[in-house]
């Protein structure tokens, strides 16, 4: 599991797997490793205290983050996200079905680099997902630091 790009974090398995198919015919060929809950998107990234049998994975250059999450919410996974140096600088795109101005500000308050709300239409979103990859995989210039960070 080294080499991990992406982590996309995500409770609804169709969403999932419309992003997954969206990603992979847009020729995002990055590793993607997927969190299907708040908590469990944080064990990923910082590992579990206490236990050396379930370490962190590799950083991520990307993380896709759902906000209505199980167990712990998008929202608190990007505050922990942002609070710690090891994770405050890599990309963190908001996908979620929320169009709620609140969340849209507390997103960006928190540190929120982009907030995407997915299209409800199957084209759309193919779309969407394409240009994202496109965009923060390949054309944006993330800082060197977290560049090394990422293949920790």
């Amino acid at each position: 599991m080294q080499n991990v790009s992406i982590l996309l974090v995500e409770d609804n398995p169709d969403h999932e797997a419309l992003t997954m198919r969206a990603l992979k015919k847009a020729h995002v060929l990055n590793d993607i490793i997927v969190a299907h809950d708040g908590a469990e998107a944080l064990e990923l990234l910082f590992g579990v205290e206490g236990a050396s049998d379930r370490l962190p994975i590799p950083l991520p250059q990307l993380v896709l983050l759902d906000l209505k999450l199980p167990k712990v919410d998008g929202l608190e996974v990007l505050r922990r996200m942002r609070g710690d140096s090891r994770t405050r600088l890599i990309p963190v795109v908001v996908l979620t079905s929320s169009d709620e101005e609140a969340d849209v500000v507390t997103s960006y308050r928190l540190g929120a680099n982009s907030y995407v709300c997915k299209p409800v239409d199957f084209v759309q979103f193919m779309e969407a997902t394409k240009q994202l990859g496109l965009y923060w995989l390949v054309l944006n210039e993330a800082p060197k630091r977290a560049k090394a960070a990422a293949g920790r």
